[in-house]
């Protein structure tokens, strides 16, 4: 069975803030980073606050530029978040309200909130249970008349497999939104993620692989046509001028956190290589240990978002770290066809049991770049322990 989700407003595993910070080993901290790029981030936020301008001015247009070109795109269309990077490419490919859209229940909730938010319904398939992606073998199942596009989620830090999915698409006259929330820099078969399908969508969330202090997304195309008109939906549907060709919606990049981004993404590289060396000594250190580690899938560059590992036992395990300072994540512990948000969608427990069971049983791994090899030492000490204590 899956776990119910009881409330709400409470905090995952009862984890609040408070307790967080009395944490040893968090699963994730900025602080660090931030104390090392602190001079050149307020550098930077006092240059906007100094320039006259502070929205949609000189600081997006350099990153839209800049992030595209690394995603080896032509355009990016910076706006407020990765849900509605999401939701402004469905509504620029036409993706209305009733139309289908198909996805994964193992992601973060607002990949299916930017569906709903457009009056799209959608569908789920199951995952692979060696890399927790899309099954793209049962993609074909759930295709129906009212089908229009497919949002494959790069989850982790991976791509789903592409080649196959596109040929899908292609066939049914579909469309494709990769969701690349957790996925800067990943790349599949030599191309990087957001560059593949029609669009892609991209998180600034703090957590992320690439990072601001606050909200922020971006949307990649090659297509010069959708790139248009996604930028005229992120401003009420204007198109240089103030009227409206179309219904939009106020969602726009702003300058300071452009100016941020810009800073840090001169990292972006540093973040990666340290993820993946972190990645690669927990691999080494966990090698033969009664966890499931991840599996890279081949012709995948993984950057490693999150570092997700998988025990039967897990919740025992994990309430045995909480009492030794060690503070891991679960993404994601309902699967979203079993909240009571989207029970209106008519799916049950069962319907999806590699979703299901996988939600039961991953957690993440303490992995950000500052992380320390002692502080990775300790977490698999301790973690060690444990699984030769619970057998």
């Amino acid at each position: 069975m899956v776990e119910k989700q009881k409330d709400n407003t409470a905090h995952p595993r009862g984890w609040s803030p408070e307790l967080m910070k009395q944490m040893d080993i968090k699963v994730w901290s900025y602080l660090e980073e931030y104390e090392k790029e602190k001079e050149e981030i307020l550098e930077a936020i006092k240059n906007v606050l100094e320039s006259g301008q502070l929205i949609l001015g000189k600081h997006v247009t350099k990153f839209e530029h800049d992030f595209s070109k690394y995603c080896d795109c032509l355009f990016g269309i910076g706006v407020n978040s990765c849900t509605d990077a999401l939701a402004l490419s469905l509504q620029a490919l036409d993706v209305q309200s009733g139309d289908e859209v198909i996805t994964v229940a193992n992601t973060a909730v607002p990949t299916v909130a930017a569906i709903s938010s457009i009056g799209a319904i959608p569908k789920f398939v199951d995952i692979h249970p060696d890399n927790y992606l899309m099954d793209v073998s049962k993609v074909e199942k759930v295709i129906s008349k009212k089908t229009k596009a497919i949002i494959p989620v790069h989850l982790f830090g991976q791509c789903v497999d592409m080649d196959p999915l596109l040929n899908i698409a292609k066939k049914n006259n579909l469309k494709i939104v990769e969701d690349c929330a957790q996925a800067h820099g990943a790349m599949y078969k030599g191309r990087k993620a957001g560059s593949i399908g029609d669009f892609g969508a991209f998180s600034f969330y703090p957590t992320k692989v690439l990072g601001t202090y606050g909200d922020g997304g971006m949307i990649t195309t090659n297509n010069e046509a959708l790139a248009k008109r996604v930028m005229g939906l992120r401003m009420y549907g204007m198109q240089g001028s103030y009227s409206s060709l179309e219904p939009g919606r106020n969602s726009r990049l702003d300058e300071i956190h452009a100016a941020i981004l810009l800073k840090k993404f001169n990292h972006l590289g540093d973040y990666i290589s340290k993820r993946k060396k972190l990645a690669d000594r927990y691999d080494l250190l966990l090698k033969g240990t009664s966890l499931k580690l991840p599996k890279v899938v081949e012709g995948n560059r993984h950057i490693y978002y999150v570092y997700v590992v998988r025990h039967p036992k897990r919740d025992e395990i994990m309430a045995k770290l909480k009492e030794r300072g060690i503070f891991v994540n679960v993404s994601y512990e309902w699967p979203i066809h079993t909240m009571k948000g989207y029970s209106y969608l008519g799916y049950k427990e069962g319907d999806l049991p590699e979703s299901e069971a996988a939600c039961r049983e991953i957690f993440s791994l303490p992995m950000y770049p500052e992380l320390t090899f002692e502080q990775q030492d300790k977490v698999v000490k301790i973690l060690k322990d444990i699984l030769e204590d619970i057998g």
